[in-house]
């Protein structure tokens, strides 16, 4: 039976394959056998590469595989499960000595250029994917795609995550990092039906809910302070537990309700800090992040 479904599944990424369809086939093939790649051309030499060297290029100057079919029907191969989990991710392709690749862009880069700040010259690239197992490295990419210099990586993740949402059969949670713990990412994604799980840097300001409007004056858009790298601003969390994990160890996970961006004031979020404190952590180790549209 799993013969037969992948069978019927490679007949099916064929089939809406398009222009090139047969050279971008054997394209594909050649990549999953490869161990490693050290360039372009040596794809054309695969065992399963039936075609001479010059159709590895033709293959991807005429194919225009079409994403979103693409995407649809790597969905349908996923079991149906209760919960959905998404992560996306925004990672550069430093292309420093490619002068003349179109639309290069400034990218963050943790390993930068010799003696320059972490950014580097290249492309950017946004991808979402499904994580299927709660443990382990593996994921199915529905959506990798270039982020144009026309666009940020707000924009395209936001626009991934509405497409995917789109096409799934339940209410998925969405994983991001820091990039995306902001309030543009929640504006842009507030109409998606996923619930969204982000980190926030320390250096992040919130606000809690404003007071009950009293008739006098504007009504007040924003409450207290709370600055993620200041206790000092911290109130009492609506809820916290403590739990002995047998990975983590000891650790304390408090909820903090109803806080929200400056700038997006009208999209409340929970607040959620994990902190390790037993000797492994020794009570420094604190991980916040935040939740949105949580069902």
């Amino acid at each position: 039976m799993t013969l037969d479904k992948l069978k019927q599944f490679r007949t099916g990424i064929y089939t809406i394959l398009g222009k090139a369809k047969d050279a971008l086939f054997d394209l594909m093939d050649a990549v999953l056998v490869t161990r490693s790649v050290y360039s372009f051309a040596e794809l054309s030499v695969s065992p399963v590469f039936r075609r001479k060297w010059s159709s590895t290029y033709e293959a991807i100057q005429d194919g225009e595989p079409p994403r979103t079919e693409l995407m649809k029907l790597y969905i349908k191969q996923q079991s149906v499960r209760e919960q959905i989990v998404l992560a996306g991710d925004h990672t550069a392709w430093a292309r420093p000595d490619a002068r003349t690749l179109r639309e290069r862009t400034f990218e963050h880069q943790a390993h930068p250029m010799s003696g320059a700040k972490p950014v580097t010259i290249g492309q950017g690239y946004s991808t979402i994917a499904i994580i299927p197992e709660t443990e382990g490295s593996w994921a199915l990419p529905l959506l990798h795609e270039r982020i144009t210099s026309f666009e940020n990586p707000i924009q395209k993740a936001a626009a991934q995550l509405k497409l995917v949402c789109e096409n799934l059969p339940t209410r998925p949670i969405s994983l991001w990092d820091a990039e995306y713990g902001c309030a543009s990412f929640v504006k842009q994604t507030a109409d998606i039906a996923a619930d969204k799980l982000m980190r926030v840097r320390s250096n992040r300001l919130l606000y809690g809910a404003p007071p009950v409007y009293r008739g006098h004056g504007r009504p007040r858009i924003h409450g207290d302070k709370f600055k993620v790298n200041d206790s000092t601003t911290w109130w009492t969390p609506d809820q916290s537990l403590e739990i002995n994990d047998s990975k983590m160890g000891q650790m304390c996970i408090r909820l903090w309700c109803n806080l929200h961006f400056q700038q997006s004031a009208k999209h409340s979020m929970n607040l959620i800090q994990i902190q390790r404190t037993d000797e492994l952590g020794g009570g420094e180790d604190k991980t916040f992040m935040v939740s949105v549209g949580w069902s």
